[in-house]
């Protein structure tokens, strides 16, 4: 790459766990072109989760869903307009060079419509290669934590150093986040739960859950609070009727940011593969994470994050689960692994 490189566009538009673990090349990027001005274009779905990275010039928002329901409506002439004044509004900027951290169809045709001179994407089985420049490997070491996104610094001759995932929160999210913290009395120390993700076969059980809590709050004497999405207001009312503790909810009731904040305040971080678990490592929070449909990174850049996984013939199943809901791969995992590592956690934390 250029020394003269002024302006950079990364591309990892979704998912909020794959941004914060992408998050080390801000660092990497910055310091290799104190100068340039350093975009990342990210779907509205996240809006919250880079605004405040001081690394960053902007964040440029797109809507997937929008272009999606424009296409589905077969809206196709208002949709060209659309994607032309996107691109129209991207070259402005003159990007030197476009990182496609995703490496799907539709993040090497953000990288082709930005214009930028150099247009660099990870290896994957998408079609549209020919959109991009160059194509990076992915690199061998995939059970390390954010691996591929290293290997992408590396591509551009650059020294990724410690590759730490980064999150930056907001003053007013974490006024906001003592505000809701407060009104529950959790002024001190409590244990955080993240169960619940967007794909149902990532999470482990109900009752699996309800014995942890009362475990931990027994042994350590913490609150337990769950974070999670509105729509996950039932599975979390079905872990809080099996526990002999009272469970503390905040489900629905956080933007992105806030749980950001709260996150950052947790004594111990217990989750499935989701989002908000990666925020505990992000923060060096100590942070147990559950893994069992997708590939786990076995190897993160946080001492205090445990892994626990019980690999499966069938794993990794990713979207496409074969076993008709038995998700053997969670059924592996049991409490006792689940509180021995939290206990371990919270004992060499105190």
């Amino acid at each position: 790459m250029s020394d003269r490189t002024n302006r950079i566009l990364i591309i990892r538009p979704s998912a909020i766990g794959d941004i914060i673990m992408a998050s080390p090349m801000i660092r990497v990027l910055r310091k290799a072109w104190p100068q340039a001005h350093i975009s990342w274009l990210a779907d509205e779905s996240v809006r919250g989760i880079l605004d405040h990275h001081p690394g960053l010039n902007e964040v440029i928002y797109w809507s997937k869903e929008h272009w999606r329901r424009q296409l589905k409506s077969m809206y196709i002439p208002k949709l060209v307009c659309e994607v032309r004044r996107f691109s129209a509004d991207l070259k402005l900027r003159r990007f030197d060079l476009a990182i496609d951290a995703q490496g799907l169809l539709r993040s090497r045709l953000l990288a082709w419509l930005s214009g930028a001179t150099e247009r660099i994407g990870l290896d994957s089985k998408e079609p549209g290669r020919l959109l991009m420049t160059r194509i990076v490997s992915r690199g061998e070491d995939k059970r390390a934590m954010s691996s591929e996104y290293r290997q992408l610094m590396l591509s551009l001759g650059l020294d990724p150093g410690p590759f730490a995932p980064e999150m930056v929160v907001s003053k007013k999210d974490r006024v906001e986040a003592e505000i809701k913290l407060s009104a529950l009395k959790l002024n001190h120390r409590f244990v955080l739960f993240c169960p619940f993700t967007t794909r149902p076969h990532k999470h482990w059980f109900p009752d699996r859950w309800a014995e942890l809590a009362n475990t931990l709050s027994l042994r350590f004497d913490l609150p337990v609070l769950i974070l999670g999405a509105k729509r996950d207001t039932g599975a979390g009312n079905r872990i809080r009727a099996l526990t002999d503790v009272p469970i503390y909810d905040l489900i629905g009731r956080t933007n992105l940011g806030e749980a950001a904040a709260i996150v950052s305040r947790a004594a111990l971080v217990v989750g499935v593969d989701t989002g908000i678990t990666h925020m505990g490592t992000a923060f060096r929070r100590p942070t147990v994470a559950l893994f069992g449909a997708t590939c786990p990174y076995l190897n993160t850049s946080s001492k205090n994050t445990v892994v626990i996984y019980v690999p499966q013939t069938c794993a990794p199943c990713k979207r496409k689960p074969a076993c008709k809901g038995r998700v053997e791969c969670m059924a592996a995992i049991t409490v006792k692994q689940v509180s021995g590592a939290a206990c371990n956690l919270i004992e060499s934390n105190d």
